[in-house]
């Protein structure tokens, strides 16, 4: 069973920075690609940042520059550090992981459980 706990979600003032992390537990055997989308209130979920297993990153046009994805795979974890953030950023964010639970299981797809960020004055 793979548990994902997403942290460092909160409240900031716009130009200001947060890190999130999503942490991966349980029997795995290696982690893929990993990625961030958030999800606005009335809006669709949209991609962030997404980063291989080798890890080569991309970004969305609005958060390049600004955001960054990193991941360490030891501890199975993959962070995004946010800086100058601007109120349009506010959101729901969830971290979604490709994982293999043992050497001869299919890689799946998991969601975090989604953490908070709102940029306001």
């Amino acid at each position: 069973q793979v548990q994902l706990v997403e942290s460092g979600g909160g409240l900031v003032q716009p130009g200001g920075s947060l890190r999130l992390s999503c942490a991966a537990s349980g029997s795995i055997f290696t982690m893929y690609g990993t990625a961030w989308y958030r999800q606005a209130p009335g809006k669709q979920r949209e991609l962030v940042a997404h980063i291989s297993s080798g890890g080569s990153t991309n970004y969305a046009d609005s958060v390049k520059g600004r955001f960054a994805i990193s991941r360490d795979n030891a501890k199975n974890t993959v962070y995004l550090q946010m800086n100058s953030l601007k109120p349009e950023d506010t959101a729901v964010y969830y971290c979604n992981l490709g994982i293999q639970v043992t050497t001869s299981s299919i890689p799946k797809v998991y969601w975090g459980q989604g953490t908070q960020v709102t940029v306001s004055s």
